[in-house]
């Protein structure tokens, strides 16, 4: 049974794009549908945790809106930081299902118990993750995740009783 979900933000939570403005400022689209699955998760008893390669006020600021406990930016291992987190919260691996786009996914994704990468995540990634969504980054992939988990955990009736 899956317990954390990892979530990478830049091409999983987003589409990947950074906007910058005239003023540096940086900007990014989140989709709606992915924080409302990522919301019911924690209703639910799941617990959650963004792995991110970049820094960014704007990640906090989202992680804290959707009551995300734990926080890593500017992570260059994440497998590590992962190693480290399960550690701490006593969860095996094999309890994590986690979600990445790139290379610098790889060895998280190929380390825990169900891997998921976006429709439009690089080949090599694709290659060695336990499920292709249809749906590609910012476009309500991890929402597609979130229910994939929640059926086979057998949650996915108690999801839509918090709604319907």
């Amino acid at each position: 049974m899956i317990k954390l979900i990892v979530l990478d933000v830049d091409g999983c939570m987003t589409d990947g794009g950074i906007i910058y403005s005239n003023s540096a400022e940086e900007t990014k689209k989140f989709n709606v549908k992915d924080g409302f699955a990522i919301v019911n998760w924690r209703k639910l008893g799941g617990e959650l945790a963004i792995i991110t390669g970049r820094k960014s006020k704007i990640v906090e600021n989202r992680a804290a809106e959707l009551g995300i406990k734990y926080l890593f930016q500017n992570v260059k291992d994440k497998k590590a930081t992962l190693v480290k987190l399960l550690e701490d919260i006593n969860i095996s691996a094999d309890e994590v299902a986690a979600i990445g786009d790139d290379l610098n996914d790889y060895n998280l994704l190929s380390y825990v118990g169900k891997s998921f990468t976006p429709n439009d995540g690089v080949d090599k990634v694709k290659e060695i993750v336990d499920c292709v969504l249809t749906r590609k980054g910012g476009d309500a992939a991890v929402r597609e995740m979130i229910e994939i988990v929640l059926e086979e955990n057998g949650q996915l009736e108690q999801f839509m009783e918090l709604w319907i």
